[in-house]
């Protein structure tokens, strides 16, 4: 078998597991949070906790990237995630913060460490829909977590619920082992001390890598603007519908599956399309529209709707709303430099995680405030169209890629 399709499969289960454990919180929070007697609002900052390891990884992780190689790094956060779920077994707000932090060191390594391993491999022709194959793990993993962790819940509890999605990412990391020695690159030398000594210039490197390409910085503050209609849905739409509008724990997992399905297969179409009309900057704007009118139209539901409706509107959201991650990515690699392709991935992916790590806490904050979902998803949705602004114009001028 070609050493791509390995590397793409390999990095796609990966993937798929990790975001599958980053979803356990948002989809039990309203089982546990109740138990605890926890507001309902923390969800959010539980989040935003997860979104603060992954930013641990790619500020501070470049230099274990390199020295691991990147599914050695997955694999690595993938099982310290895992272990962590045990601190939630403890109703403490504390621990809880901090195995949501550790949960969010795979979610970190996924993107720099995938666009590492695949870049090596994949043709160029084919780059935006082989970067959208391996972001199709992340909505995989949502959908797995939205429609088995529910009935789980239901019937045997939370805390078992978290003890199965354990076991399944370790035994994940089992059976992909054996593939690393062919995948990963012999360890840089320069950095192998980094694995267990950080500079303060780690943190660093990322950002300045984004200003080593041609209209780098503008390719990735989209990701960041699209990143707050996709953080809203993908952390609130559980509790929204089961506390706002009053559905049952198990229909509201079955909209969020669905939007996770629609967004799987979208993030694909989308990577297919950007490779057609080899355009992908026009790609993401009509993404991000489409981003602005799904939110929006979520923020004017009501629990009058018809479950109908809000599958059909989590299907065009899974396309539009989480269907960009791909041909982001690989548009930031396309202007990358060759030799920087794992920085200038984890500097596009700190703003697209600050965005996943933010949006969750003003989100939550005004709804406590306010106790208006509404008026926060309206306003999450428009600041998609910003991302227009960005995008007009981006490749007038530019060398060929």
């Amino acid at each position: 078998m070609p050493t791509w399709i390995v590397a793409l499969g390999v990095i796609l289960v990966l993937q798929t597991v990790s975001a599958a454990l980053g979803r356990l919180v948002p989809v039990a929070a309203p089982a546990f949070t109740v138990e605890f007697g926890w507001e309902q609002s923390w969800v959010g900052y539980l989040t935003a906790a997860s979104v603060f390891g992954s930013l641990i990884v790619l500020t501070a992780g470049i230099g274990v990237m390199h020295r691991l190689g990147g599914v050695r790094t997955l694999q690595l956060t993938l099982l310290i995630g895992a272990a962590s779920l045990l601190l939630y077994l403890v109703p403490s707000i504390g621990l809880a913060l901090v195995a949501s932090a550790c949960v969010g060191l795979g979610a970190g390594a996924a993107n720099p460490a995938g666009s590492q391993v695949l870049i090596r491999f994949i043709p160029k022709a084919h780059r935006n829909l082989v970067f959208s194959i391996k972001q199709a793990g992340v909505p995989l993993g949502g959908i797995l977590g939205g429609l088995l962790i529910p009935p789980l819940i239901e019937s045997m509890g939370w805390r078992y619920a978290a003890v199965i999605v354990a076991v399944a990412s370790i035994a994940v990391v089992l059976l992909t082992w054996p593939f690393r020695a062919r995948i990963d690159p012999s360890p840089d030398e320069r950095v192998q001390h980094r694995l267990v000594c950080f500079q303060l210039a780690d943190f660093l490197i990322p950002m300045r890598a984004l200003s080593r390409g041609d209209r780098l910085w503008r390719a990735s503050c989209v990701g960041g603007l699209l990143g707050i209609a996709q953080a809203s849905w993908v952390t609130f739409i559980v509790t929204y519908m089961v506390v706002a509008l009053g559905h049952s724990l198990s229909t509201a997992g079955l909209v969020f599956a669905v939007m996770q399905t629609s967004s799987m297969f979208g993030r694909v179409i989308l990577g297919w399309i950007a490779d057609r009309v080899a355009s992908g900057p026009t790609t993401l704007m009509i993404a991000a529209v489409g981003s602005a009118i799904s939110t929006m139209l979520l923020g004017f539901s009501t629990a009058a709707w018809p479950l109908w409706a809000f599958l059909v509107l989590a299907a065009a959201a899974g396309v539009l709303v989480a269907g960009w991650n791909g041909v982001q990515i690989a548009e930031v690699a396309r202007r990358s430099p060759p030799e920087l392709i794992g920085e200038t991935a984890a500097g596009s992916v700190i703003l697209i995680f600050l965005a996943n790590m933010l949006t969750p806490v003003a989100f939550a904050a005004f709804v406590a405030v306010t106790n208006r979902y509404d008026l926060a998803f309206l306003a999450c949705g428009a600041i998609s169209l910003a991302c227009v602004l960005l995008l007009w114009g981006i490749d007038r001028g530019s060398p060929a890629p």
